[in-house]
């Protein structure tokens, strides 16, 4: 066997392996991810840190350097959850068909759940999260929305457009009320565009 040079580095043949630098983009994408997944099953109260640590396969002192605390990664775990334009979709002359069309096949039975919402439903019964999703839902979605609507008083439409929309999801996919939940899903379209539009148009 051949002697080794002084310092020369190792190889994977019986020497010692060289150390794999962590990757920290990775793990913190994995918390977070964990965390989304827990607050959206057990709500805010219903998670520690060390559960999601487990489950992201790390250690909750990781947990705490990556994101300072549970209230912070909530917070993070709600800015990334309610980012995306999953529901509300389309411009002004479009937004109200658009919206309520995609609103009618989220909420349909065998559907896939709605993560942001039921993040929002399991946690908002605790004051701070309760602030957490509201700040969340207006910079995300509420700024967005009202940016998109034409005329005055644009925020307040807005956070209405957003209760409708709020509203036929709970009842026709969280309680599934059989009258909603039964409903043929055109007429069903048709009558939830035409509040929509009355919230997306004003008065002339």
């Amino acid at each position: 066997m051949a002697a080794m040079t002084p310092g020369e580095p190792r190889d994977g043949h019986g020497g010692t392996p060289p150390k794999r630098r962590r990757d920290s983009a990775a793990t913190r994408e994995a918390i977070l991810r964990s965390a989304m997944a827990a607050f959206t099953r057990h709500g805010y109260d219903g998670v520690g840190v060390r559960e999601i640590a487990r489950d992201a396969g790390v250690t909750a002192m990781l947990i705490n350097r990556y994101f300072g605390s549970k209230e912070q990664l909530f917070a993070e775990a709600v800015d990334t959850s309610f980012a995306p334009r999953t529901v509300v979709t389309g411009a002004a002359d479009t937004l109200a068909r658009e919206t309520a069309g995609t609103l009618v096949a989220r909420t349909a039975p065998g559907a896939d759940p709605l993560d942001p919402f039921l993040l929002m439903l399991r946690s908002a019964g605790n004051a701070r999260a309760a602030e957490i999703i509201r700040d969340g839902v207006e910079r995300h979605v509420g700024r967005d929305l009202a940016d998109r609507l034409p005329g005055e008083r644009a925020e307040e439409r807005a956070e209405l457009f957003l209760g409708v929309l709020a509203g036929v999801w709970m009842m026709r996919k969280v309680l599934g009320t059989s009258a909603l939940a039964e409903a043929e899903e055109g007429e069903l379209t048709r009558r939830i565009e035409a509040l929509f539009h009355s919230l997306v148009e004003t008065e002339t």
